[in-house]
């Protein structure tokens, strides 16, 4: 077993979800492949910094990234940053031989996403984007049976991710609202875990059409540059259609995010609201549902010696770090079910995409750099 030293760089919603997650990794396995020690958590607030670190055990609280990424107990930085902070402090982290997990979405653009990418292949770290989504374990299943043929050669992809976070015209003002900050709205915010979803499922999208619209045009008496929702029709390599929507103004939805996949031999579909389940259409056109909590299903041997024993949304984040750590531990590769940089990449590829077709009102093809 090795012990790696993490430095996690944020304290905020994702920063609270990773500290969680880390912290539960001490615990939760009786033989882990590595075992995190909390040596730094940063953030701009002494006092919430403080905070974070008397509630999830962190060694030290830091206000400069910097300190970290140069610490030479730190193994791991593990980026949980506001958009603006994932492209600097994780070249840093990379060019001082740390291995990274940078959340999504990787950058602003796809040009931030390639060269964290590039980079990190260059240093030869262990890279991996955070789309937790596919450390469900019922998204992981879907996949094993999308390999495993049963459902036949995909021809249909639909996704949604629909919230209302920034439905109120009175909301205040933060990052997320301006493109400089964010990079775009609902497209990376929540668009991204749809890209990444179809990429892990189903393939390549190669071409996009789209529209887009701001629905709040502005806030604290500044414009909004960014996208409230949007829908997208994609064509994937292996010739399936998908149909992409995202929305932040989406009535009084809170976190609406499902999937459906058609296939020549049957069909399945999944609801975050009915996390520890998958829908399963056979070829005699009925519908199944399946419960995925037996032992037998992807990571619940971490869990509960019998089935039925649901998990929730949060346990995601430690199957996810889990697999990054063993994989930091090990030198070794994240994919294919975790996302590297070059997924990242690809994904920001589409979500750029995605906006040129909308601004355009036209159909783009997806090329990647390499």
């Amino acid at each position: 077993m090795s012990e790696l030293g993490v430095a996690l760089l944020g304290y905020g919603f994702m920063g609270s979800a990773h500290s969680r997650a880390l912290r539960a990794l001490r615990v939760i396995e009786e033989r882990p492949a590595a075992l995190p020690r909390l040596v730094s958590i940063c953030g701009r607030n002494r006092e919430r910094g403080e905070r974070a670190r008397r509630q999830y055990g962190w060694d030290r609280a830091v206000r400069d990234w910097r300190r970290q990424v140069t610490d030479d107990r730190v193994a791991v930085f593990d980026n949980a940053g506001p958009n603006s902070l994932h492209l600097e402090p994780t070249l840093a982290a990379i060019r001082n031989r740390k291995h990274v997990l940078c959340e999504k979405p990787l950058g602003r653009n796809a040009a931030e996403a390639r060269r964290l990418w590039t980079e990190a292949k260059r240093a030869g770290v262990t890279h991996m984007c955070g789309f937790n989504l596919r450390f469900l374990p019922a998204i992981r299943l879907a996949r094993e049976l999308l390999e495993a043929g049963d459902l036949g050669e995909p021809t249909h992809f639909r996704a949604r991710f629909l919230a209302s976070s920034a439905l109120r015209e009175d909301q205040k003002r933060t990052w997320r609202f301006e493109r400089a900050a964010a990079g775009s709205g609902a497209t990376g915010d929540l668009g991204s875990h749809l890209v990444d979803l179809a990429r892990y499922l189903v393939g390549e999208p190669v071409v996009v059409s789209a529209v887009s619209k701001t629905f709040v045009k502005a806030r604290d008496g500044k414009p909004v540059d960014v996208d409230d929702a949007f829908a997208a029709l994609v064509e994937f390599a292996g010739g399936a259609l998908g149909t992409l929507e995202a929305s932040r103004v989406a009535g009084r939805r809170s976190n609406a995010c499902t999937f459906e996949v058609d296939g020549t031999r049957g069909s399945l579909s999944f609801d975050v609201e009915r996390l520890n389940e998958l829908a399963l259409i056979t070829e005699r056109k009925q519908v199944r549902r399946l419960e995925v909590t037996d032992t037998c299903h992807p990571f619940m041997e971490l869990w509960w010696p019998a089935p039925g024993h649901a998990i929730g949304w949060g346990d995601s984040f430690i199957h996810e770090l889990r697999h990054f750590l063993a994989a930091a531990a090990t030198d070794g590769f994240v994919t294919p079910h975790g996302a590297d940089f070059e997924d990242g990449y690809r994904a920001a590829l589409v979500c750029d995409a995605i906006l040129e077709a909308a601004a355009a009102n036209g159909r783009v093809e997806v090329t990647a750099a390499l």
